[in-house]
């Protein structure tokens, strides 16, 4: 080939390995011009329309229209301004099917109702700012108007989901179910008396700074009795639960009785709730956060080491 050479379109769809009707639909539309015709009036084309077809092809590959085309081959346009613009509604694109593919893959793993999916499928698509109203709306039925709200001011921020801009499919099946879980009256209400008995817990310890919380003392200090085996019944249980009641009685400032051991065990019964926990793994899950350790086992040993010394 050389620059003087002219091809007509049989020769050009040899070359571009494309076929003859997409380069007349090209030259047709004025995306690869011929460049002179025959004197039969074939269109004939210069070295320089291979060229232009590989990349019309290429940006057609990549889902560019038409026009956007010819803007770009003949440097109307700049190609990775354009490129930037396609990248980013593709992203979008991306991000949508995503949450089409979450909200179908939950509705075939639940066998959801027409109700239960179109509210999935609402959730799912929320904007972000829809998003945080709707975790703020939870936030403040839980810890609004408490005494110690300053304290919890770690703890909100610890439980507010960020589902990030380019989800898995993962993370979007968790958001919505998480959003499901934080819509429920009863949860509000379970979270609302967690909240409030921490917040008396701390007004009546008169400490107005976060201090180590009675769950993470039974978490330290039931532990490892519950990996050695041991009877939460049994006397060898005595000074394991004594340290924890110990403790929640110096944060409530009263005595270690058994009145304390029943509030204990009560409180305790809350932490483990089945809906809080879930809870707590579908945020980890949104906010790509490693997976929260089980204190199920540990608090069931605690509350039956409570109960069968409060029996008495």
């Amino acid at each position: 080939m050389n620059g003087d050479t002219l091809y007509s379109i049989g020769e050009l769809a040899r070359r571009t390995g494309l076929t003859v009707k997409t380069i007349r639909f090209y030259s047709d539309h004025g995306i690869v011009a011929p460049t002179d015709r025959s004197p039969a009036g074939y269109r004939l084309y210069s070295i320089d329309a291979v060229a232009r077809l590989d990349l019309v092809r290429t940006l057609r590959e990549l889902g560019l229209d038409l026009p956007t085309i010819r803007k770009v081959v003949d440097r109307e346009l700049s190609l990775p301004e354009v490129a930037a613009a396609h990248a980013e509604a593709l992203t979008v694109q991306i991000r949508l099917l995503r949450l089409r593919r979450a909200v179908l893959t939950t509705v075939a793993e639940r066998g959801s109702t027409p109700e239960e999916t179109q509210r999935m499928h609402q959730l799912a698509r929320l904007s972000k700012d829809e998003r945080s109203r709707l975790t703020g709306d939870f936030l403040e039925a839980v810890f609004g108007g408490l005494d110690a709200a300053p304290t919890f001011a770690g703890v909100m921020r610890s439980m507010t989901p960020e589902l990030p801009r380019s989800p898995k499919t993962e993370q979007v099946q968790a958001w919505v179910e998480l959003a499901e879980v934080s819509l429920d009256p009863g949860f509000r209400a379970v979270v609302r008396r967690m909240a409030e008995e921490q917040a008396a817990e701390q007004a009546r310890s008169g400490v107005t700074a976060p201090r180590r919380d009675i769950t993470a003392a039974v978490r330290d200090q039931a532990g490892p009795a519950l990996t050695a085996g041991i009877d939460p019944a049994s006397p060898q249980a005595d000074p394991i639960v004594a340290q924890f009641t110990a403790h929640y009685a110096h944060l409530l400032g009263r005595p270690d009785d058994v009145e304390l051991r029943r509030r204990l065990a009560t409180r305790l019964e809350r932490a483990n709730e089945p809906l809080w926990r879930r809870y707590l793994q579908l945020l980890a899950v949104v906010n790509g956060w490693p997976a929260p350790e089980s204190l199920a086992p540990v608090f069931d040993w605690s509350v039956q080491a409570l109960r069968a010394r409060t029996r008495r």
